[in-house]
């Protein structure tokens, strides 16, 4: 059995910058996990940007906090607390903050069957 807090020293060492615009942590990676590619968790203060950006792994978004515009391919839509969004494999992507808080986000990534 694997367990990570989010406030783990492991996971707080893997903190970046995720497409120049939030704060993200890896919770678990593909170095454990077997058909997944990771779960992590990403902070997007209010006015920043994910900038669009294309992964080889689909993904979804699930926001647990604030809120945002979410743009998939050619589709842009207001997201909000709870709301997940499906991102295909190499389907281009963004989440801006509209919020006046801090936007988080668990990232889910999976390899495409």
């Amino acid at each position: 059995m694997i367990v990570r807090n989010f406030n783990d020293p492991e996971v707080l060492s893997t903190t970046y910058i995720a497409h120049r615009g939030a704060i993200a942590r890896m919770v678990m990676t593909s170095r454990f996990l077997q058909s997944m590619e990771f779960l992590a968790y990403a902070m997007l203060p209010p006015g920043n940007v994910i900038e669009e950006h294309i992964d080889e792994v689909e993904e979804i978004y699930l926001i647990l906090q604030g809120g945002g515009t979410m743009k998939v391919g050619n589709e842009q839509r207001d997201v909000k607390e709870w709301d997940a969004t499906w991102i295909p494999a190499g389907e281009p992507h963004s989440l801006k903050n509209t919020k006046d808080i801090e936007t988080v986000v668990l990232v889910i990534a999976a390899y495409p069957r």
